[in-house]
């Protein structure tokens, strides 16, 4: 899939010394839906105002569609659309005039048919000519929304869209998000609701301490990262885990009668696609043969996976862990 946009060793240091991004190289294909997760102050909101050419970068470069947005601003900055998490916007000018005025800034001619469409896709058509200052909050945020579309951008930064929005607001987002993507626009979105990235992403990239930890298509990083976990009911409490029973590392519940196994997914993929187990210490079929082997029976069996959200967590724990739990406490990405 093509390239649009590409981060090569981009890093932001400012003047106390503080490093925002550390030497981040990223492409984005283009008509993809990419999620970049991160816990606060992890450096999503300054990539993407770099990107935006709103943070000038310390070093490193970024195009756009082959467009510098350093050397060629004008034609890179127009085919991006920027939603930000703030609700800044002009609250005494109509919904209609506000829109309009954001595609002429992109030196767009006049299109009411083309403002019409955006503002019905975002339910925003019977409040067109209401002032701002008179909305909701989810009805305000609609608007930054039909903003950054008004100039028919081909990449759309979607910064924490979703942030405090009523159910409705988010279900008609990720229906226009799969509308714009599907007609081809590329899509970044930051988010903290790991579910949305979960449903709608193509692929994720995690960021932390200003680095990016991996970027990985979704099903894959499930597939190499998620775990499993066997739950074994037994028919009579065990004090403690058999000797014997060791190597398969199992936890046993507080009150006895529960056997918990955690696998690799990558591991039970191995087994159903070949027949063979990946491992046979690790396999389920021998953990079975070996519960058998030592007298200990079971009434029901039961699995779960790893959400992403138990990936995120567990990745970005490891990291801290790793880096002494500095980054976050130092991390001043919304100052910018």
């Amino acid at each position: 899939m093509q390239t649009i946009l590409s981060v090569t060793n981009l890093s932001k240091t400012y003047a106390s010394g503080f490093h925002a991004l550390k030497q981040i190289d990223l492409s984005i294909r283009r008509g993809e839906i990419f999620a970049l997760l991160g816990p606060n102050g992890a450096g999503k909101t300054t990539l993407i105002s770099t990107i935006c050419g709103i943070v000038r970068p310390t070093e490193g470069t970024i195009t756009v569609a082959g467009h510098d947005i350093n050397t060629d601003y004008r034609a890179a900055r127009s085919l991006i659309g920027l939603v930000p998490q703030e609700l800044t916007t002009d609250a005494f000018e109509t919904v209609w005039a506000t829109v309009s005025f954001s595609r002429g800034l992109f030196g767009k001619p006049a299109n009411p048919a083309y403002i019409e469409k955006v503002l019905k896709d975002l339910s925003l058509w019977e409040k067109r000519n209401n002032k701002i200052i008179t909305l909701s909050g989810g009805m305000k945020r609609r608007v930054l929304i039909a903003k950054a579309l008004s100039h028919e951008p081909q990449i759309l930064f979607l910064d924490e869209p979703t942030a405090g929005v009523d159910v409705e607001l988010r279900r008609d987002m990720w229906n226009l998000v799969r509308g714009l993507s599907a007609s081809g626009v590329t899509i970044i979105l930051t988010t903290h609701y790991i579910d949305e990235a979960e449903e709608m992403a193509d692929r994720i990239g995690v960021i932390n301490g200003g680095e990016i930890m991996l970027v990985e298509d979704k099903a894959e990083l499930m597939r190499k990262l998620g775990k499993k976990q066997l739950s074994v009911q037994l028919e009579g409490p065990l004090a403690a885990v058999p000797p014997q029973l060791a190597e398969y590392r199992l936890e046993l519940s507080a009150d006895g009668n529960e056997l918990i196994y955690t696998y690799d997914s990558h591991e039970e993929h191995a087994t159903q696609t070949t027949g063979e187990p990946a491992d046979r210490r690790t396999s389920i079929v021998a953990l079975m043969n070996a519960l058998s082997d030592a007298g200990i029976r079971f009434k029901d069996l039961q699995t779960t996976q790893s959400s992403l959200e138990d990936i995120f967590v567990s990745l970005v724990k490891g990291q801290r862990d790793a880096n002494g739990g500095t980054h976050a406490s130092r991390d001043k990405e919304s100052a910018t």
